[in-house]
């Protein structure tokens, strides 16, 4: 049976793959209470890409991975809402507010943290973030107009909010700007290619896929020689302070999940990995002494190789298989 965690992320998953048109349908308009994400088809898009301002209404859960203005208009009390905003890997996103109406005083509040959290789970993890967990939250609350724009650390952000007058709510408008080198990044899709470079930087960068993947790594470069090791509860990259690690687990937290594989040197070549987990990570320490970099394409496990896992324990534990 498919995890909670499983189900949340195929929701948000499934909403990615349509807008970016790899899915039927769905019209841009007003999402129903069956509909949890508003899907957006390729004629918006190319509505967007002409200039347009895109704008429509929030709903008290909700997913966006376009830029725009979007409005929150209480029609009852709402406790506890939370809007997820995702990029693509090299972007930053941008939270502006228009216009704010909430009764801070009442006990509402409107907050955007810089990552995601889900179910007490932060992305990126608080090893692997240059903030402290408190840091990442600015609370309209509390700063007011003196900080009305938020820009995130990564391709993903989010709001909480709570508004309990029915009629109070807000306005903000979503820009993303370009990042020359992505550090934590969550894919929108199953399937992907991409090149992580830290560049004499003393960071932890983490890339996260919500899939269960086969995972291959065409390029490594750490400054070492060649040499790749399976992580061993005596062995590993101990001591070694530029290395690549392969994590599996069933949370978003990447400082939580089970370390499957270390690669502590260089390579050219091809190393491939089939992960069961309901999330994959590859995870890059860099001590800030070289230009690291790491170049994989991953695409998602189909049900026959996932069903065959399942022999060797692969929901409860996720081994790897080289």
């Amino acid at each position: 049976m498919p995890s909670a965690f499983q189900f949340q992320c195929h929701l948000v998953l499934i909403f990615l793959a349509a807008s970016k048109g790899e899915t039927r349908y769905l019209e841009g308009r007003d999402a129903g209470e069956d509909d949890p994400f508003l899907l957006l088809n390729e004629d918006l898009k190319r509505e967007l890409s002409a200039g347009q301002i895109y704008r429509r209404s929030l709903r008290c859960i909700d997913m966006l991975s376009t830029e725009g203005q979007f409005t929150f208009t209480a029609d009852q009390p709402q406790l506890h809402c939370a809007t997820f905003f995702i990029g693509e890997p090299e972007e930053l996103i941008t939270i502006h507010y228009n216009f704010v109406n909430i009764d801070c005083q009442g006990g509402d509040f409107l907050k955007v943290f810089d990552g995601w959290i889900l179910k007490g789970e932060k992305f990126p993890s608080s090893l692997d973030h240059p903030l402290t967990t408190s840091q990442r939250y600015v609370d309209f609350c509390e700063s007011g107009n003196i900080q009305r724009s938020i820009r995130s650390s990564q391709n993903v952000a989010m709001i909480f909010f709570r508004i309990q007058q029915a009629g109070n709510g807000f306005t903000v408008t979503v820009k993303k700007t370009s990042n020359l080198f992505p550090c934590n990044v969550i894919s929108q899709t199953p399937s992907g290619r991409f090149t992580m470079v830290i560049p004499h930087q003393h960071r932890n960068c983490s890339f996260s896929i919500i899939y269960p993947v086969v995972i291959k790594i065409s390029d490594l470069i750490l400054g070492h020689l060649n040499g790749l090791f399976l992580k061993k509860p005596s062995a590993g990259c101990a001591g070694v302070e530029d290395f690549v690690e392969l994590l599996g687990g069933a949370g978003l937290d990447p400082s939580k999940m089970f370390p499957l594989a270390d690669l502590c040197h260089s390579f050219h070549g091809s190393a491939q990995m089939k992960i069961g987990c309901d999330n994959t990570v590859l995870r890059m320490v860099s001590s800030g002494k070289h230009v690291n970099r790491v170049t994989f394409e991953y695409h998602q496990l189909d049900l026959q190789e996932t069903e065959i896992r399942k022999e060797n324990s692969i929901e409860e534990f996720c081994f790897p298989s080289i």
